[in-house]
């Protein structure tokens, strides 16, 4: 008998279908905004202290060939968890999804997620509801979210899809096959910006920190360029003086970034620059400026008083501590802009 090769073809599973229907295929990447994590970390702090875990819907929107996934939005649902039993508020999941689909109608109904990444039973019939026709995400699948939320441990995000098990019906209504999908955290600035500020405060023991004003955030945001720069720069040149392996994809990356800089002169730059400090500047000096006008109504009634002299000569001595620190963050602004040419 003649040796043949044997082969297992294997298809990426797809959602619950019924006779008749063909389901769309399952998404290949799954991305998922900062806001919804927050939200599923909150609601996991607010859960009774008997619940292993909490549940709830996910929303977002879906590419027009259902490939990927972006989830934007959720929201809690009630549910109570046996060993023998799981039971949830369907009723109150339908109310609250038809708002969310009012105020955001962009969005639709993408799954659910748990705040633990053991997947049992209960998480099989969870998960047949969501994926199901009519309130569910038919004919795409459902994606399930896990986010685990144990003391002492880093968070730890999964997610699946699934495909439904089981020669009967009844089986299958309680069975599924989960799948891992692969997944990305993605953030914009405004969000860059909301989590450094947050981390910041991770290594203080009151856990608070302070918000940054518009020069100091701008004060540390060319400070961070400039460390990107010098880090490029001595890289170039230890490439260059062959004391580090050369990369062609890094350099094609430099030259691409070099590629997309402004055309424009310096003088622009430094016109630009200056009119966007004064327009920082000018908030600051007509609050204080407010402030004195206040204070000198209070002189004015006090006039000569003792006590009105004491508030004339605290007016002097704050108009002098503004006109200080008007100049002082311009000259900071000034000078960083100035380290910041070196490299123009």
């Amino acid at each position: 008998m003649a040796e043949s090769d044997s082969f297992l073809h294997l298809a990426r599973p797809l959602g619950p279908a019924t006779i008749g229907s063909q389901p769309t295929t399952a998404p290949l990447n799954v991305i998922i905004q900062p806001q919804a994590i927050f939200s599923i970390l909150d609601h996991s702090l607010r859960r009774n202290v008997d619940q292993e875990r909490v549940i709830g819907t996910l929303l977002g929107v879906r590419s027009e060939d259902g490939q990927e996934v972006e989830i934007r939005n959720c929201f809690a649902v009630g549910h109570t968890e046996t060993q023998e039993q799981v039971e949830v508020d369907m009723e109150y999941q339908k109310q609250m999804l038809s708002l969310h689909l009012k105020a955001n109608p962009k969005e639709v109904l993408v799954g659910w997620y748990a705040t633990s990444a053991e997947l049992n039973t209960f998480s099989a019939l969870i998960q047949n509801f969501y994926g199901g026709q009519g309130d569910g995400t038919w004919p795409h699948p459902a994606v399930h979210l896990t986010i685990s939320t144990e003391a002492g441990k880093d968070i730890e995000a999964r997610t699946y899809i699934s495909a439904p098990v089981g020669v009967t019906a009844e089986r299958a209504a309680d069975s599924a096959a989960f799948i891992p999908v692969p997944y990305e955290i993605r953030y914009g600035d405004a969000e860059k910006s909301g989590l450094e500020l947050i981390s910041g405060a991770k290594d203080r023991e009151d856990r608070t920190t302070s918000v940054l004003t518009d020069i100091e955030s701008l004060e540390r945001a060319i400070e961070e360029v400039l460390g990107m720069l010098d880090r490029v720069s001595k890289y170039v040149e230890a490439v260059i003086e062959e004391e580090a392996p050369p990369s062609s994809a890094l350099g094609q990356f430099l030259l691409n970034a070099l590629a997309l800089a402004p055309k424009v002169n310096p003088e622009d730059i430094e016109r630009d620059f200056n009119n966007h400090i004064q327009d920082v500047l000018v908030p600051m000096v007509l609050e204080a400026a407010k402030q004195t006008e206040q204070v000198r109504k209070v002189v004015k009634e006090a006039e000569g008083n003792e006590e009105g002299e004491v508030v004339v000569v605290v007016i002097e001595e704050e108009e002098e501590k503004v006109e200080e620190k008007a100049e002082s963050g311009h000259e900071q602004a000034a000078s960083a802009y100035l380290q910041s040419s070196i490299y123009m």
